[in-house]
């Protein structure tokens, strides 16, 4: 049968755009891959890029057989996005891109800082987002692949002094442009996001593309009802979920159990390469974000 929906990422940035899925449609299953074999993805080529994600894909389809594949990670999706759908025609893929067009709506003072790798940041793309939904704006771009890393390796078991410290540079750097809303064009930054907001201050908005994502993810799923109205396709799970979904059981715990015997867990996180101080790193994360941590592929 496969899972309903797999999640792809250089690392554990993807981790809140998979929960963020899971609160609208609970019964959906979901499995990870962070591909830390070629982490960070955001300081290669876009041929390096394109060719590691295609690999990525492939396993997930000989292990998890996925109905939908969500790329959470921008730099994956500005880059190779258009390649992944040419060689995987049959597989509905959903990118991940920044949320210029948000930010430019709720911008007071259109003054708006980008925060992501340097890939994205360097991209085309990236500059086509803004000239068609922010040409009214002055958009600060930082790639900040030393807090990517941080993140990476570190975040899970780091104080709250050693967060704000790692993020004080990027956030000094918005408010030296006095940018009034940071974009988090990197998902590895959502799972700093309170931290940013807090070092920011109340009247910078932070946001990321979360929302978007998972509603998109909802309306490109193959099993989605037809003539479905407009609030369900908005990304509201309703009967849509029920029944897109409805092969799926919940276990006593409440996550969604596959009715295939070989599936994986619900919610599971697997890598592609760690040492043995990564993996207590990644183990930390799935403790804290209760999902189950299912190791190398």
């Amino acid at each position: 049968m496969g899972v309903d929906f797999a999640f792809l990422d250089s690392g554990t940035g993807g981790i809140p755009y998979m929960l963020s899925l899971k609160e609208k449609v609970p019964n959906a299953s979901c499995v990870y891959l962070g591909d830390t074999a070629h982490f960070p993805y955001g300081q290669k080529t876009q041929k390096e890029v394109a060719a590691a994600a295609a690999q990525a894909v492939r396993l997930m389809q000989k292990k998890w057989k996925p109905k939908t594949l969500i790329v959470a990670c921008n730099t994956i999706s500005v880059t190779a996005l258009d390649d992944l759908r040419a060689r995987f025609p049959s597989l509905p893929i959903v990118g991940t891109v920044p949320a210029i067009k948000l930010a430019a709506k709720v911008t007071a003072n259109k003054r708006v800082g980008l925060l992501a790798t340097n890939a994205t940041v360097r991209h085309p793309y990236s500059q086509k987002l803004i000239e068609d939904f922010a040409s009214d704006c002055a958009v600060f771009k930082r790639g900040d692949p030393d807090l990517i890393e941080f993140i990476e390796k570190k975040l899970f078991t780091a104080s709250r002094e050693e967060r704000m410290a790692a993020v004080r540079p990027a956030v000094d750097y918005f408010a030296s442009n006095d940018c009034d809303t940071i974009i988090l064009g990197c998902t590895h930054f959502t799972h700093i996001a309170d931290d940013i907001q807090a070092a920011a201050g109340d009247k910078v908005r932070v946001i990321d593309s979360r929302e978007g994502v998972a509603n998109q993810a909802l309306r490109v799923f193959p099993g989605q009802v037809p003539g479905q109205d407009a609030a369900q396709t908005d990304g509201s799970a309703g009967s849509k979920g029920a029944a897109l979904l409805g092969q799926e059981k919940k276990s006593s715990q409440g996550q969604a159990v596959s009715q295939d015997k070989n599936a994986p867990a619900d919610k599971s996180f697997f890598f592609t390469a760690a040492t043995r101080e990564q993996e207590e790193e990644y183990r930390a994360m799935c403790a804290r974000f209760g999902i189950p941590y299912g190791g190398l592929v």
